[in-house]
């Protein structure tokens, strides 16, 4: 059945549905444009059905737009589009809420709705205002007319017939906008088109035609910050179908329509060739690049998701296959290859065989390299991914892989010779390694317990990754006998070098060398062995005589405190939005995905780096504790900054991950109000808010109990930096600031966890209204304060305490366990076990 409208849809609200609601659509009938170019309806995709408009005559690709990309229809019956009396769009399903536009209150009896031949789906009020309209809210495909700003992006299909969001997007570029780049995972940047200068795009010049298209471009610093393009008027009157999609494979493509094939040409595409995409194989995966298979796992690994990999996702990789028969493993030569993603150790070693030996003893050892001129191998560990072969130029003597004997899950049924003699040359290698470590045990005693990095590459192995080890003249030279300041970090000045490649860097010196060995080696082997484009990368050391000094790659944008003050530069909110999830998903990857759970304990501004895009990194892990799976608990001393250290801490209770949780909030909320937690007295009404009562201590203002009441009572824009006006998402914001006052709970049961943050932030998680924290005020005043429970395993609790200037001991408690799966704010659903 076909609803076909030759102009517009005039919307009359009668009593055959309900006094409040109106059907445009419902079940297979669609709603065309004027010369049938475009039709709305409800269509299947991966076996479900999708809110969808597409070209009516066009072969595929031939769907323009989306809108139920998170919520599929199980079916397409009983599935229907409404017109609310408030001016929402509304689909559902059995009465179940798939999709909606926010109301425009617009109450008037005769909206229009109507599907141009731009493929523009637009609501408007009788005086012809538009009141919501699809172009707005585009999904991975960018047409004639419609213009993409610093609010709205494209973001990629999970696969060729999965309208799902996929891991890649096209957005403008932050800070300046001035050119667009592609994305991976919300975070990794891969391609740009470089500034837009003098009508065209530096790295694509195809992307303007004169006689085909008109582009325009406003100035990235206006609020509105877009980019769009029309078609030119032809001689025949006409021009052929174009437009640009973001492929679930993560290029962007311009396509035209041919008249004479009957199909669509790709005009161009980028990045090319297509292997420059981030993550496209997934972990273990190589890319190919043909045309009918893009990917291919490593030798000797099998795919995680089969039917994924069948339907072109390979995002989620490929898995090493079973162990042979004895449980053992070993190794094959990939040859010369590139990868990313993937972290590594230098151990010192006279053969490949040492090497090998070496990993096999480390279960988290995925593949290695040994480079025979310098007797170094570099074993390699993590989620290896975007593989490459290479004629030459990959990893030194090749790459080693750990597979499974006999291959992928190779299991040789036959005890022959070859199993034989791999047994006895086994078993010759373990007896030699044996006689090794005892060999360097009795070194050891011997050497009178010597302590210090030297030593350590000495016994043959450095816990670190990749890193250059600098002599302390080098470095001196580099800071130019360490002159320029740049910052004080935990234990220690930064200072800003450039090394002799050219290459700028921060380096860190120590200030304590006494006390600060123990840091210095925390910090070396805790952020050598990490990397996560949300972590600041550490690049050498020095450990030469009294002298520690560490050395990272240079963050040009400084510190987040530097943007929260008032006389400070002002951040956008897309950049403040990117630095609150970018920041989440470092902490988070700390927590939960590295080998051991890292808690950081030192969470605020000035350990949030922002780099040349203002990507946010988290820095400073001298305060760092690493704790094993086994454990959801470790004893501290308590240390942190005064403001963002979690109650817990204050009533003498062991810490768990949820303290950085805490410190992330009340970070959030300084992000937000563009301001410090801690200021001086503001006069009444100033700055959106006002000293009130049980708010002030010592002649300062605390911001985070006022904020957290604005937040609760739905009042956000009072707690947002008034630098930014209106230029901010509404609903972001109010998302980022229910999800900085649920960090800031009292009871850490109640806080999510960093992973839940990012999913609430990301809005794949209903973030709801939190109660408000009672504990904030004490924490302020330093009065005693009840509420924060510590189960030490005997039905005792553990309450009271007050803020001081030094250093708290925090007393022993037995372990707790927390699980589940599903963070409810409403009801929180927490399974406690002690331990």
């Amino acid at each position: 059945m076909s609803l076909s409208l030759f102009f517009l849809l005039i919307l009359i609200f009668s009593s055959s549905t309900s006094s409040s609601t109106t059907i445009i659509l419902q079940g297979n009938t669609t709603l065309k444009s004027p010369n049938n170019t475009f039709q709305l309806g409800l269509f299947s995709f991966s076996f479900s059905f999708y809110l969808a408009i597409r070209h009516t005559s066009l072969p595929f690709p031939n769907t323009t737009w989306v809108a139920n990309r998170l919520h599929p229809s199980p079916t397409q019956t009983g599935s229907i589009l409404h017109l609310t009396q408030t001016g929402s769009l509304i689909l559902t399903h059995s009465n179940t809420t798939l999709w909606s536009t926010a109301p425009t209150f617009n109450t008037s009896s005769n909206l229009s709705l109507k599907l141009l031949d731009s493929g523009n789906l637009i609501l408007s009020a009788p005086n012809g205002l538009v009141l919501w309209q699809s172009f707005d809210s585009p999904t991975d495909t960018w047409l004639p007319g419609m213009n993409l700003t610093r609010f709205n992006s494209l973001t990629s299909w999970r696969t060729q017939t999965d309208p799902t969001p996929g891991l890649y997007s096209l957005r403008l570029k932050p800070p300046f906008f001035g050119e667009f780049e592609l994305v991976f995972n919300d975070t990794v940047s891969y391609w740009s088109t470089g500034n837009w200068t003098d009508g065209k795009f530096l790295n694509i010049p195809e992307m303007s035609i004169p006689y085909l298209y008109s582009f325009h471009f406003l100035s990235p610093f206006s609020p509105a910050a877009e980019f769009g393009f029309s078609e030119r008027a032809s001689e025949t009157g006409t021009q052929p179908p174009t437009m640009f999609r973001v492929e679930p494979f993560g290029q962007i493509r311009q396509y035209t329509w041919n008249n004479q094939a009957g199909s669509w040409k790709m005009f161009w595409s980028m990045p090319e060739p297509v292997c420059q995409v981030r993550g496209l194989c997934g972990r273990f995966g190589v890319c190919i690049g043909e045309t009918s298979k893009l990917c291919e796992c490593v030798s000797g690994f099998e795919p995680l998701d089969g039917d994924g990999w069948g339907s072109g996702d390979y995002s989620k990789g490929c898995y090493r296959g079973d162990a042979g028969s004895d449980g053992s493993d070993g190794f094959r030569d990939l040859g010369d290859v590139r990868f990313g993603f993937g972290n590594v150790s230098l151990i010192k070693g006279k053969s490949r065989s040492f090497c090998e030996g070496e990993c096999l003893r480390d279960c988290g050892c995925v593949g290695l390299s040994f480079d025979e001129g310098s007797g170094v191998c570099r074993n390699f560990y993590g989620l290896l991914s975007d593989f490459q072969n290479l004629t030459g130029g990959g990893e030194s003597g090749g790459f080693y892989v750990r597979v499974p004997k006999g291959g992928s899950g190779g299991r040789k049924k036959v005890f022959d010779r070859k199993v034989l003699s791999g047994v006895v040359i086994g078993v010759v290698v373990v007896l030699g390694v044996v006689v090794m470590a005892l060999l360097v045990m009795v070194k050891k005693k011997r050497g009178g317990g010597r302590k210090g990095l030297e030593e350590e590459e000495e016994d043959g192995f450095v816990p670190v990754l990749n890193l250059k080890v600098f002599s302390y003249k080098e470095l001196q030279l580099a800071t130019r006998g360490f002159s320029e300041k740049v910052g004080h970090g935990g234990f220690g000045t930064v200072f800003q070098g450039e090394l002799s490649d050219a290459s700028v860097v921060a380096v860190k010196r120590l200030e304590r060398p006494g006390g600060g060995e123990k840091e210095f080696r925390a910090e070396v082997s805790t952020i050598g062995n990490i990397q996560h484009v949300n972590l600041v990368r550490l690049r050498g050391f020095c450990s030469e005589n009294s002298h520690r000094l560490l050395v990272y790659e240079y963050m040009q944008n400084g510190a987040l405190n530097v943007y929260l003050r008032k006389e400070g530069p002002c951040l956008s909110w897309d950049v403040r939005f990117r630095v609150a999830v970018g920041t989440a998903k470092g902490i988070a990857y700390l927590h939960e995905e590295c080998r051991c759970c890292i808690i950081h304990c030192d969470i605020k501004p000035e350990n949030i780096l922002l780099d040349g895009d203002f990507t946010a990194k988290v820095s400073d892990f001298g305060l760092a504790k690493l704790i094993g799976r086994d454990f959801s608990r470790v004893l501290v001393t308590m240390r942190g900054t005064w403001g963002y250290v979690a109650p817990e801490w204050i009533s003498g209770v062991a810490i768990t991950t949820k303290a950085d949780v805490y410190s992330y909030g009340m970070t959030l909320l300084e992000l937000i109000g563009g301001r410090r937690n801690v200021e001086a007295p503001l006069s009444a009404g100033g700055g959106g808010g006002g000293g009130e009562s049980g708010d002030e201590m010592g002649g300062k203002w605390f911001f985070p109990p006022w904020a957290a009441q604005r937040i609760i009572e739905g009042n956000v824009s009072d707690v947002m930096d008034k630098r930014l006006g209106n230029a901010y998402n509404i609903e972001e914001a109010r998302r980022v600031a229910l999800v900085a006052v649920w960090c800031i709970q009292d009871d850490e049961a109640m806080r999510p966890t960093m992973g839940m943050v990012v999913k609430m932030l990301e809005g794949l998680v209903e973030v709801s209204v939190p109660p408000p924290p009672k504990l904030l005020q004490a924490l302020v005043t330093g009065d005693s304060f009840h509420g924060v429970k510590a189960d030490s395993g005997n039905g005792a609790s553990s309450t009271g305490g007050s803020l001081s200037d030094g250093d708290l001991e925090v007393s022993t408690a037995d372990s707790e366990s927390y699980t589940g799966n599903v963070f409810s704010p409403l009801d929180v659903n927490v399974n406690v076990s002690v331990r």
